[in-house]
């Protein structure tokens, strides 16, 4: 096994994260742009999946061009503005955001 299966493994658990993140986010607040972004965090992380067993096959330049290109894909779904300046960075990263559903009765 290469380096570079080790780097795919990484890209994907980041894929995985990302797309736990928006769920969370999504599931607390709401908000349709999140919803989009988890309902397709499904597909890039299958994809980025994809990527690692292409990478571990002896494929390693085909495996990370998929598992970076549903990285950028991922990140290019709008999502809402939901953190401002003051928030930090650890509340950004675990996707932390006061309960604001919006079809709360």
């Amino acid at each position: 096994m290469s380096y570079l299966s080790y780097v795919a493994m990484f890209g994907a658990a980041v894929t995985i994260f990302l797309w736990l993140r928006d769920a969370r986010v999504f599931f607390r607040t709401g908000l349709p742009g999140y919803r989009k972004a988890a309902y397709w965090g499904v597909v890039y992380g299958a994809v980025s999946t994809l990527g690692v067993v292409f990478t571990i096959n002896s494929q390693e330049l085909l495996g990370l061009g998929i598992i970076l290109g549903a990285l950028y894909l991922q990140g290019r779904i709008v999502r809402e503005k939901i953190w401002g300046n003051s928030d930090g960075v650890l509340e950004r990263f675990l996707g932390s955001v006061p309960i604001n559903r919006a079809n709360k009765k």
